[in-house]
């Protein structure tokens, strides 16, 4: 199992943005600059993350991405959830019942269910406040 280059590219963008000083927004040349992410693949990855509730984005020429939250509020999970869809660790833990031809018998879908959900446990308690500069006046 790999974390896709796209919620990789995804973390790292709202990393950056959680850096920024407060009311500044990045814009798309200066994330993939320090990220150093593909430009184009980051315009897909920033209009899911806006989709999917993490940024604010501005038009025009001043415009750019802001976190919709605070960095303390967004957690890894939101934002690979917000990319990849819900994150599951196997087939059997995708909903009520395992649909593998082994489901009414399956002695591991109980272990496949206790590892998902420490995973998903891990990737909650971690946010972006960690990135946050502190901005001397």
């Amino acid at each position: 199992m790999q974390l896709s280059r796209k919620a990789d590219y995804a973390l790292r963008a709202v990393k950056h943005l959680s850096t920024l000083p407060k009311g500044k927004l990045g814009s798309i040349n200066s994330i993939a600059a320090a990220e150093s992410i593909p430009r184009e693949f980051l315009a897909k990855i920033l209009k899911d993350l806006t989709r999917g509730g993490i940024l604010v984005s501005f038009q025009g020429v001043t415009g750019g991405y802001r976190l919709a939250n605070a960095p303390k509020d967004i957690s890894f999970l939101d934002v690979i959830e917000a990319i990849e869809g819900p994150v599951h660790i196997n087939l059997c833990t995708e909903g009520d019942t395992c649909p593998c031809d082994q489901g009414k018998t399956c002695s591991m879908r109980e272990f496949w269910m206790t590892q998902e959900t420490s995973f998903k446990k891990a990737l909650g308690k971690h946010n972006f406040a960690r990135y946050r500069r502190t901005v001397k006046v």
